[in-house]
């Protein structure tokens, strides 16, 4: 448990930990407490825009802030993630093809609007939402990593991250990842308490929708394709949270 707990934390984060023992059962605890991490990620960045805001920064710069603070916390893995599967599902090619093109160490144009997008807009929806907004997007985020590994979700090559992960996660971890993740929703609208869950939900259908689209092309899930579903249900997340 404790292994597993550490790979979550150095998978997911920047953080330093000393590494213990890494196979497919430290796998899937890792990949079933990654809401948790999401949302210890999600309050640290809370903090910090709580901070920018109170020292006086304008909203859209203390947003921009939050947003690359995010993405130094993760070494922007899940940003070079979405670049990649954008890129390779972008070019129209299946199978070790397009596996090929998500291996190359550039980035294409579909990449590149994929990135400026998703910055821009998980920037844009920052200045709209309240901080239990910013930590239920971010938990949302790392739900869609035990979404996308759970049982059933073959890997798209025998090595790699994706295979070490891919269906280690038990439907019963992602049920409670998804409790956890709503009930932290239900905080994130004031005054409408249905607004959270019903956000989570909906990024979740995307990823799943996401996966199926990535089993069909390239046969199964990848490492990038985890940073995509990611990057993914965050961004869809704050936006469904920041309607009125």
């Amino acid at each position: 448990m404790l292994d597993g707990v550490r790979l979550a934390v150095t998978t997911l984060t920047v953080l330093p930990l000393r590494a213990g023992r890494v196979d497919r059962s430290t796998a899937a605890v890792a990949m079933s407490v990654a809401p948790v991490v999401g949302a210890l990620l999600g309050l640290a960045l809370a903090g910090l825009h709580a901070g920018l805001r109170a020292a006086g920064s304008p909203e859209l710069v203390a947003a921009g802030l939050t947003v690359a603070a995010g993405a130094l916390l993760t070494r922007g893995l899940h940003l070079d993630g979405l670049a990649d599967t954008v890129d390779a599902l972008g070019s129209y090619r299946s199978g070790p093809a397009a596996l090929e093109i998500m291996k190359k160490p550039d980035i294409g144009p579909f990449g590149v609007v994929a990135l400026c997008a998703t910055v821009v807009v998980q920037a844009a929806a920052l200045t709209a939402a309240g901080p239990w907004a910013l930590v239920t997007a971010w938990a949302a985020g790392r739900l869609a990593v035990s979404v996308a590994c759970r049982r059933g979700v073959p890997p798209a090559r025998p090595e790699g991250l994706g295979a070490m992960v891919a269906s280690t996660v038990p439907l019963a971890a992602v049920a409670a990842g998804a409790a956890f993740v709503g009930a932290i929703g239900v905080a994130a609208v004031p005054g409408r308490p249905w607004q959270g869950p019903a956000a989570v939900a909906a990024a979740l259908f995307a990823v799943v929708l996401l996966l199926r689209h990535a089993v069909r092309r390239f046969g199964g899930i990848t490492g990038d394709v985890l940073g995509a579903a990611v990057e993914l249900a965050v961004t869809l997340t704050l936006v469904l949270l920041t309607l009125s």
